[in-house]
């Protein structure tokens, strides 16, 4: 059947199964392995770690002592958005999480545009987070054996500065291209073994972060808070910009929420467990990152934040005089961001098997081993890729941009709630069971893109203007390929 260009960017995929090429969202050529336990600890591993280890660096500058606020304000809008997750992963429990969604919902296209939203956010954090398991390793060497790893071997060739960007021809952070290499090689054993191992770093990440919060309150000191809110010239509400900005730096730590959905295909009761996970993931996650900010704030003036690698296990040294208790942090940062890049390829990965079923990119990116059930080829071209821009590229490059590409998707995700119901109700089905977005489908997913596009707009210039070319980018993909390769094209 012929079909209009506007019926082409529109066509939807159906939620319920369909067979042909209009194949059910339900359908899987994964494993079904991952039990709640196992996939909470993967939306944790996911979001503990990263906002806490290392954008204190980036964020307290903005903020200062109110940079507590900043997380409240990235906890709740991700919070808002949960809700939405949450509906959608019961009715859709498929792998893909928001790009899914979005094909069942608003079309074919606003998914693809979703899709590499998801591309840039999960691809980049992996990068940005393995970049900073390589400042505590060092540290932990220093600590451990009085070494450290030599400067061209731990520094990329391209930084930015305050002056602009400067290029280190011969230098290259080699210990995050390994880390990451290490990932590829658990993947690709199988996403159960690589659950359990990420769960296994996740209790221990807590627990160290535990042993943070304990030694940093001997340090505590009221007068690091004051003044709590860092003064900008000429605004109305001294301190909000900061706020804002600083939350839009720590919201791609929130990524584990997204991750989650992921995981739809290799999950054992979904339509239960997706949900449960999720929230749950979203609980244990606020509650820990308001005690590490507010124990790291009450050790450490603000001012002292701005540029300190592994700034949390210096925090301790400086708090106890001692260097053991930054070489217990450091090696607990080493095991527990082994976890965080884990769990950000996988969720690569599953974006690109989900788009790579539908048509819309290449087949080699849904190819499974028989043997391990994981997309081997994918998972190859994922690592190399993220190793890559890892051993070159500054991470002051990467934290906006995927703050902004999880935003985007989050947004898509919030709009797709109102859209499902009105389809439910259009087509007779009923909207009872399972979990619903409470208020209505119009009050939490509009609070939640409110809240989502305060977050991006006060994101900087420049992470607007690479967002823009990479959205550009997507478009010529999708007209060029997605459009004519797509499995609903002779729906």
């Amino acid at each position: 059947m012929n079909q209009t260009l506007v019926q082409k960017l529109t066509r939807t995929k159906p939620v319920e199964v369909g067979g042909g090429a209009a194949e059910s969202l339900h359908s899987t050529g994964l494993s079904r392995s991952i039990g709640l336990f196992s996939l909470t600890m993967i939306g944790v591993g996911a979001t503990i770690g990263t906002g806490i280890f290392f954008t204190m660096v980036e964020a307290v500058p903005k903020a200062g002592p109110s940079v507590i606020l900043s997380f409240l304000l990235a906890a709740l809008t991700a919070g808002l958005t949960a809700l939405c997750y949450a509906e959608l992963s019961f009715r859709i429990p498929a792998a893909g999480s928001a790009y899914s969604f979005a094909y069942a919902t608003v079309g074919e296209f606003m998914a693809f545009i979703v899709a590499f939203c998801l591309l840039l956010e999960y691809g980049l954090a992996a990068s940005a987070t393995a970049i900073g398991w390589s400042d505590y390793l060092n540290n932990f060497l220093i600590n451990a054996f009085g070494w450290q790893i030599p400067e061209t071997l731990r520094t990329p060739m391209i930084v930015s500065t305050p002056t602009g960007t400067v290029w280190n021809i011969g230098h290259i952070n080699l210990p995050p291209i390994i880390l990451v290499a290490l990932c590829c090689i658990l993947l690709i054993r199988g996403a159960k073994e690589s659950a359990v191992a990420n769960a296994v770093m996740v209790l221990i990440k807590l627990a160290i972060l535990i042993f943070f919060v304990v030694i940093a309150a001997q340090g505590f000191d009221m007068k690091n808070f004051n003044p709590f809110f860092k003064p900008t010239p000429g605004e109305p509400f001294p301190g909000l910009h900061g706020i804002a900005a600083a939350a839009g730096t720590v919201f791609f730590s929130f990524i584990g929420l997204d991750t989650i959905a992921t995981a739809g295909e290799e999950v054992r009761n979904p339509k239960r467990n997706v949900p449960v996970g999720i929230l749950s993931a979203l609980a244990i996650v606020t509650v820990f990152y308001l005690l590490v900010a507010v124990a790291a704030m009450g050790a450490q003036p603000a001012h002292m934040f701005e540029g300190q690698a592994a700034g949390l296990s210096v925090i301790l040294q400086n708090v106890t005089g001692h260097a053991w208790p930054a070489l217990v942090l450091s090696a607990g940062a080493v095991i527990s961001v082994f976890s965080v890049t884990l769990v950000t390829i996988y969720g690569q990965t599953r974006i690109l098997y989900a788009i790579a079923k539908d048509g819309l990119v290449p087949k080699a990116f849904q190819t499974v081993n028989p043997k391990s059930h994981s997309p081997v080829a994918n998972t190859l071209i994922v690592s190399v890729v993220v190793g890559v821009v890892a051993g070159l590229v500054d991470s002051t490059f990467l934290w906006d941009m995927v703050s902004m590409g999880t935003l985007t998707a989050f947004i898509i995700v919030s709009v797709a709630v109102p859209v499902l119901r009105s389809k439910d109700r259009a087509a007779g089905m009923s909207t009872k069971g399972g979990f619903r977005v409470p208020l209505g489908p119009y009050f939490v997913p509009a609070l939640s893109i409110a809240a989502c596009a305060y977050l991006m707009v006060n994101l900087s210039p420049a992470t607007k203007t690479i967002f823009t070319i990479w959205m550009v980018v997507a478009v010529i993909t999708y007209f060029f390929y997605g459009i004519h390769n797509s499995r609903l094209k002779k729906a």
